[in-house]
């Protein structure tokens, strides 16, 4: 246990860390500190650098209230409404979010050698533009009253984070997260957390971050587990990955440098970046900011890397939502624009085989051209790269691997089982008006009861509670009606891709 332990401090629960004292809150036998600085503000010659450590402060420091969010718009309507993500004004930016049982200090859930408790790391989503640790969907408080210490981390967006420029590192949301696990290592103790029991998990572009973190020399040892949702390993060449950064300086008409951005009055550089990147969605591209292979966070990409062994002895959980795409094709009208020339010319664009299409169009007569393109497209993406990963880890003698289908289907505007739905059922939080937005009222208690309980007994021990991955392709779909493990869903479909 950390010399520095958990204490009641005045009005509140306190914990005394290496940087100086948090006082929290505290409600039903759970502990929230918020807004802990895990690095200093990345603004002034901090700006477009890596990471540096907090600074010490005197006195007690309160936690008690959300700390900044990253430089960031809104969603776009209509997803605005669906998809909450509010914005804290303030430059100190890189900053965690603990939720603990209280009393912290004590025994902790039965673990190896019972050095505290399990840790779960959440790193949010929002196609490295959007979402911050506030979104109250992610609220901690269930994981914590399940007997589990919740950190959840902001990090840097967007052109402050993945913009890549000849005079500055690459990849600096990467290192903020890296950064901020370094904390956890150092500091989670105080809170009744055990070091060596550290899962992260993430969802969409927080999922990709943790598919690259597996992959990375520098995050070695920092985590046990993984959770990986809706994401998949992804990143692009510096070359490719610079045509964002490159395209938001012709709009701004300043050099593509670093030195230039930071003198950009920081509101005309938000604008910008969202002219540039606001016609695009991760289905249909456009343009985007993605994880770069630099040869420091990242020496390859990191689906090569995984596939060679990186991060073998890591446990990895891992799924998909049935309806993904749907998230990004209904409100905006695509599932009924798109006809059959429009679905062949996006297929082309998107480098999906005709041959390939055919087994989905035999497999969906049925559904319209806009409904199958949004299947390929989202398995190729998501679903099929999962599945390649768990062929490689079982191939290599990994530690354990285990697949998910979440496939409840939302009511709200027909959106079905889309992206992001899965959410609210993690982290236990169906009755926020936040999470409603998009699963509508009534969704089913009990199915948020076993996928979050599966979540914890993951970070526990290390099984979800269904059997790893073999040959037979097992996958534990939560939803429609009670959870159930189904052999190879939709094998046909996958198979396609392999010839």
């Amino acid at each position: 246990m950390s010399e520095y332990v958990a204490e009641h401090v005045q009005d509140g629960p306190g914990v005394r860390t290496p940087n100086g004292v948090l006082r929290g809150a505290l409600k039903d036998d759970v502990a929230s500190f918020l807004g802990i600085p895990y690095a200093q503000a990345p603004v002034g010659a901090l700006r477009f650098r890596a990471p540096e450590p907090a600074e010490p402060w005197e006195g007690i420091r309160e936690a008690t209230a959300f700390g900044a969010t990253a430089p960031k718009r809104p969603y776009a309507p209509p997803l605005d409404a669906l998809l909450p993500d509010p914005e804290v004004a303030g430059d100190d930016c890189l900053n965690l979010n603990v939720w603990t049982p209280w009393p912290a200090a004590g025994p902790g859930d039965g673990g190896p050698g019972d050095g505290g408790r399990a840790v779960m790391v959440w790193i949010h989503g929002g196609s490295l533009i959007h979402g911050s640790s506030a979104v109250p969907v992610y609220d901690g408080t269930a994981f914590a009253r399940d007997g589990v210490v919740l950190v959840s981390v902001n990090y840097r967006l967007g052109i402050e984070g993945f913009g890549v420029f000849p005079d500055a590192p690459a990849n600096l949301g990467l290192r903020d997260q890296i950064a901020a696990l370094t904390w956890v290592r150092e500091n989670i103790a105080a809170f009744g957390g055990d070091p060596d029991r550290v899962t992260v998990f993430g969802e969409s572009a927080g999922a990709i971050s943790i598919a690259a973190l597996l992959a990375s020399p520098l995050a070695k040892g920092l985590f046990r587990r993984a959770v990986i949702q809706s994401g998949a390993p992804s990143a692009r060449s510096i070359d490719v990955a610079r045509r964002t950064t490159e395209a938001i300086a012709a709009r701004l008409k300043v050099p593509a440098t670093a030195e230039a951005f930071a003198g950009v009055d920081p509101e005309r550089l938000l604008a910008a970046q969202t002219a540039v990147t606001g016609k695009g969605n991760p289905v249909l591209s456009g343009h985007a900011f993605h994880i770069a292979v630099d040869g420091d966070v990242l020496p390859d990409h990191p689906g090569d890397l995984l596939a060679d062994g990186a991060s073998a002895d890591v446990e990895l959980l891992m799924g998909t939502n049935t309806d993904e795409y749907r998230l990004w094709f209904v409100p905006g009208g695509h599932t009924e624009r798109v006809g059959s020339l429009a679905q062949r010319f996006l297929l082309r664009k998107g480098r999906i085989s005709p041959r390939v299409a055919k087994v989905y169009r035999e497999g969906r007569p049925q559904e319209k051209p806009g409904e199958v393109l949004g299947v390929l497209a989202a398995d190729k993406l998501l679903r099929i790269p999962q599945n390649m990963l768990a062929d490689y880890r079982l191939a290599g003698r990994t530690a354990a691997t285990y697949l998910y289908e979440f496939g409840w289907p939302s009511p709200v505007l027909g959106l079905r089982a889309c992206h992001a739905l899965e959410l609210g059922f993690v982290f236990d939080t169906l009755d926020l008006p936040e999470t409603r937005a998009l699963t509508g009222p009534d969704a089913p208690r009990a199915l948020a009861t076993a996928m979050h309980a599966a979540w914890v007994a993951f970070a526990k021990t290390g099984d979800p509670g269904w059997r790893p991955w073999d040959p037979a392709r097992p996958v534990m779909t939560f939803g429609p009606g009670v959870p159930s493990l189904v052999e190879a869903p939709r094998e046909a479909e996958r198979r396609a891709w392999e010839i």
